[in-house]
């Protein structure tokens, strides 16, 4: 097991840029945005602890990716930015999320709570929950798990079909496996950056 630690340098340099354009929103911030960006810094802050690879087959260490900072972020050419007229989150779930309507319901506002802290400013709205048949998608039953999944891109497809005018995104969840194509196993999830859709599981 490793666990991953960061300094408190080392966030600084990798969140707060000096591009003006971010330098000049920095200083806009209100007294609780303020105080918020100091306390993430802080060693015994919450909002950046550490990171604990559990064993080698863990994700982060059997993919490995060149680390990407804020600033490389931010000036991403294929960045998608929310405009005021496609300023909204939409979440669909399909299929059951829960063993009861109930905790399917409480399941998708949890999700929607946290959607809304972590894209701050943008709403976040729900769909009605549709049943898998809605969406037509391929499906098939997985030979080595014997699980039934349905296929990723089909559901995309469906989301774009039921994204609404005002969306910055849609994103379709779900508690049945996804699979990307029929050599691989399962996906955890598949999003198309042009058409703004998600699909997880």
């Amino acid at each position: 097991m490793q666990i991953v630690r960061h300094s408190q340098q080392t966030l600084k340099t990798a969140l707060i840029s000096k591009n003006p354009v971010l330098v000049s929103q920095y200083e806009n911030l209100d007294a609780g945005e303020q105080r918020l960006m100091n306390e993430a810094f802080q060693p015994a802050s919450d909002l950046f602890g550490p990171i604990t690879l559990h064993s080698q087959s863990d994700w982060i260490t059997s993919h490995p990716e060149a680390p990407q900072d804020f600033e490389q972020f931010f000036s991403d050419p294929y960045r998608k930015i929310p405009s005021p007229d496609k300023h909204s989150i939409y979440i669909q779930s399909i299929g059951s999320l829960g063993n009861t309507r109930i905790i399917s319901e409480e399941y998708i506002k949890w999700l929607q709570g946290y959607c809304k802290a972590y894209f701050y400013g943008l709403r976040v709205k729900l769909l009605e929950p549709v049943p898998v048949s809605a969406t037509k998608c391929s499906f098939r039953v997985n030979e080595n798990t014997q699980n039934l999944q349905i296929h990723a891109g089909d559901i995309l497809k469906f989301l774009k079909k039921k994204k609404p005018e005002d969306a910055f995104c849609i994103v379709g969840i779900t508690m049945i496996d996804l699979y990307p194509r029929d050599s691989w196993n399962f996906v955890f999830g598949q999003a198309s950056l042009t058409d703004g859709t998600g699909a997880v599981d």
